[in-house]
């Protein structure tokens, strides 16, 4: 079950529903992140970040002063969210680059680019996914779900974590769901060509997610380099498109859904919360720790879908 904080939201959020109370308003937007801090000098990467909850982290990472990486597949709406956001936040340092996390080929040239470009790297935010696609594969014939949600991050963190850790303290941030609850990590047919339901390979791949950032921290530790991921809410967002019956849905109560902004607060909370600094391996809801599914807690799961992902990805992460 989501438990929202009962902090207030900002006339921004309130403009975006003016019909509904003001109290059954801040219920559903949920926690908002409160840290003033600054990140002048700070460089962030997220994957994502022309539309939704990625374009609205990213506006207000750039407003906090830092240099953003706008990492998308689509170029000419990457490119109008950071004139967009450059205009409004008046900080030219919001950049794109062609990133497809369905093709490892895209996510290595991206790596490489990303590294020859820049000298540092304070905040990765793996923001990016898919949901309820029919069934498809990546270029590398993943599973859609897995390879974009899962194994593209993976691989993208694995090939940017040395400039991570040259940029300490620096902060990984794995957006999950609460979806992850219904995940189970399906070793036997992790490609789901024996069965394949797309609502639970978003589920399992959320579990992924949240499996991932678990080992990860526990690998990272006396690095200074944190993970923890977190679930944004339910969202108005694009990323039901894949289903007419939940498009439908979305927009019939889209009064009890959190706007971008709103969603989006958790993902900043993560990347910039002076509390968190040394907090690792954990996942949050509502700016606020959560709990995390018996599965989501599995020591041995985690290792093991690690060793899977390398050996799926052709890498060697010790």
């Amino acid at each position: 079950m989501l438990h929202y904080s009962k902090l207030g939201v900002t006339e921004h959020a309130d403009c975006c529903a003016p019909s509904i109370p003001p109290l059954l308003r801040r219920y559903v937007a949920g926690g908002r992140c409160r840290s003033a801090a600054r990140l002048d000098g700070k460089v962030a990467v997220i994957t994502g970040a022309n539309t939704g909850i990625g374009k609205e982290t990213a506006r207000e990472l750039a407003r906090r002063g830092a240099r953003v990486i706008v990492a998308c597949r689509d170029i000419a709406k990457a490119e109008a969210a950071a004139r967009e956001i450059r205009a409004e936040t008046d900080n030219q340092e919001v950049i794109v680059k062609k990133l497809d996390l369905a093709d490892t080929k895209s996510i290595r040239e991206f790596a490489n680019s990303f590294l020859a470009e820049e000298k540092e790297l304070h905040i990765l935010i793996n923001n990016a996914g898919v949901m309820l696609c029919p069934y498809s594969k990546t270029a590398d014939g993943f599973e859609m779900h897995l390879g974009v949600n899962h194994l593209g991050h993976f691989l993208l963190t694995f090939l940017l974590l040395e400039r991570l850790k040259q940029s300490a303290p620096s902060r990984i941030v794995n957006v999950s769901s609460l979806a992850h609850h219904g995940g189970r990590i399906r070793f036997h047919d992790l490609n789901g060509e024996k069965s394949y339901n797309r609502g639970l390979a978003y589920c399992h791949s959320k579990l992924a997610n949240v499996l991932f950032t678990r080992e990860l921290a526990r690998r990272l530790q006396g690095t200074k380099v944190t993970a923890n991921s977190l679930h944004p809410g339910s969202v108005q967002s694009e990323l039901v498109r894949h289903s007419f019956v939940m498009t439908w849905l979305w927009r019939i109560f889209s009064f009890f859904l959190k706007t971008p902004w709103e969603g989006a607060q958790t993902s900043v909370y993560c990347a910039v919360a002076e509390e968190l600094e040394s907090v690792t391996g954990q996942y949050f809801s509502d700016c606020q720790p959560a709990y995390v599914s018996p599965w989501g807690r599995d020591d041995e799961t985690a290792k093991k879908l690690w060793n899977v992902s390398c050996e799926l990805l052709g890498i060697q992460w010790d």
